[in-house]
Parts: structure tokens; C-alpha cells; sequence
């Protein structure tokens, strides 16, 4: 296993935080969020291997691969501890992270993520994994638009819907899938319960993947979470509703930071 350099971008000042986007998605998906959170944080957004400006290594990667790419990166930032924030699969990346390196991890932020998958959720899954291999991931794009935006902000937004798809598009179709199947076959269950830092669990009342049963399983497994469910949204609450994320976010690790 080894990291690779990736491509990040550095703003504000304060205690550092670090930022995962999820699958075929980039570090720009912060920036609103980074907007604010800058003014009482160094807020560090990075492309995941094989996406946008950061080096493609051969497939197939691993959830530790990831981690490690983090901890590369922290390793070369020279920030002692840090706060860290991700979502989808960098809300998997993050945890794994607190667990690898503890000594490292002031608090852990699980953005529309998931954990303690029924067979039902896992077959769901597996059938969007096969139905891109076998069909190609544009032509399987819809099954993600629906579940990703609501349908009010896909009527008034469309570009914002073609620009996160333009990404997907951009994003090497191997890389694609092999962090799709990390976040398809990843099961935190087992080890929630190791992370002892500070969690704020996020998602939407409507996500199908990543949905308020799954979030509410994480926050009974974590010793220290608080959980959060914004009403009416889907997967991308970034994208979608920066401003409902915002203050929880924001609140939460200036409460962490205190103390």
C-alpha cells in the first residue's frame, strides 16, 4: 500500500480541518462550506486518487488506501491533529482514519454516510454496481441523480445537476467503480465502537442510500455522536443545502475546539 500526493487546495487559518468528497466528486464540492468555515478553521480540500487533479494509480484501491492518502497528506501539512470532515464515502474514509491513527483525530464529521447495511440495502447496491459494469456508468447515471438531489432542485438548478455530472463523466471509469465497490462492500459496524473522538453524524430525510436508520445505527454504535437529520433533502447536502449543513457543522467543531 502505498500514498500518493494528491492535489489539495489550503484556506483560512484556526485548527485544521480536512474534507473528503465522495465518489466522483471533487474537493471544489467544499467551497461553500469553506466560504465560512475558513474565518475559524484551516480548511484543507483534497482530490481523492484518481480524481480531478490528483494522480491515477492502477485500480483496484482500498478504504485503507484512502485513509493513508489522508494521513500522507496530514504527514506533509505538518498539522499534529485534525478535524475531519467527509462525505458518502469520505464519511467512511473519515472514521477509518480516527481509527488508524487516533493520536492524530481532534473529531470525526459523517456526512450522508452509512453503516449497518440490512442484506436488502447490500443488494440494492451490488445490483447499481453490476448495472454499471455491465451497462456503463453514464447510462446508469439517473438511478444517482434521483437519489442525490430532490426533484425541486433538479427543476431549478439544472446546471448545478449537469456540472456534478460532468464530474462523474471526468472522473476514469475504473476509478469510478472501484470507490463505488469500497463504499458498496464497506461495513463500519464491527469497529464503530472503537471511535472514541467526537462524531457529528449529517444526512437528509429522504436519502435512499444513506438514510436516517442507517445514521441513527452509527449514532447508538459511537460513544461520543450527535445526530442530525435535515428534513426534506436527499444525498448532496452540500450541493443541495450548504446553508442547513452549515451551522451544525460549524457549531459542532467550535464546541470540539473549546474543549
Amino acid at each position: 500500500m502505498t500514498a500518493i500526493d494528491v492535489s489539495y487546495r489550503i484556506e483560512g487559518q484556526g485548527p485544521p480541518l480536512y474534507l473528503v468528497h465522495g465518489i466522483g466528486s471533487r474537493k471544489t464540492t467544499w467551497d461553500e462550506l469553506i466560504a465560512s468555515l475558513r474565518q475559524d478553521f484551516t480548511c484543507v480540500s483534497y482530490d481523492l486518487r484518481g480524481h480531478g487533479e490528483s494522480p491515477v494509480p492502477p485500480t483496484p484501491y482500498s478504504l485503507d488506501d484512502l485513509v493513508e492518502d489522508l494521513e500522507a497528506l496530514r504527514q506533509k501539512l505538518g498539522h499534529d491533529k485534525i478535524h475531519v470532515a467527509g462525505h458518502s464515502l469520505g464519511g467512511m474514509i473519515g472514521p477509518a482514519y480516527a481509527r488508524a491513527h487516533p493520536e492524530h483525530t481532534l473529531s470525526v464529521g459523517l456526512l450522508s454516510t452509512a453503516a449497518g447495511r440490512t442484506e436488502d440495502d447490500r443488494a440494492k447496491l451490488k445490483a447499481v454496481g453490476d448495472a454499471m459494469e455491465q451497462n456503463g456508468i453514464i447510462e446508469t447515471l439517473g438511478t444517482f441523480v434521483a437519489r442525490w438531489f430532490t426533484d425541486a432542485f433538479m427543476e431549478k438548478y439544472p446546471e448545478v445537476i449537469e456540472a456534478r455530472l460532468q464530474q462523474v463523466k471526468d472522473t476514469p471509469p475504473d476509478v469510478f467503480l472501484s470507490v463505488f465497490w469500497i463504499y458498496a462492500t464497506t461495513e463500519m459496524a464491527p469497529w464503530l465502537h472503537e471511535i472514541e473522538c467526537p462524531c457529528l453524524l449529517l444526512t437528509g430525510e429522504f436519502d435512499g442510500g444513506c438514510n436516517p436508520r442507517l445514521n441513527q445505527f452509527i449514532h447508538r454504535q459511537l460513544p461520543d455522536s450527535r445526530l442530525v437529520i435535515l428534513p426534506g433533502l436527499k444525498h448532496s447536502l452540500m450541493i443541495e443545502a450548504s446553508d442547513q449543513v452549515l451551522p451544525h457543522l460549524r457549531n459542532f467543531l467550535l464546541e470540539v475546539s473549546r474543549t
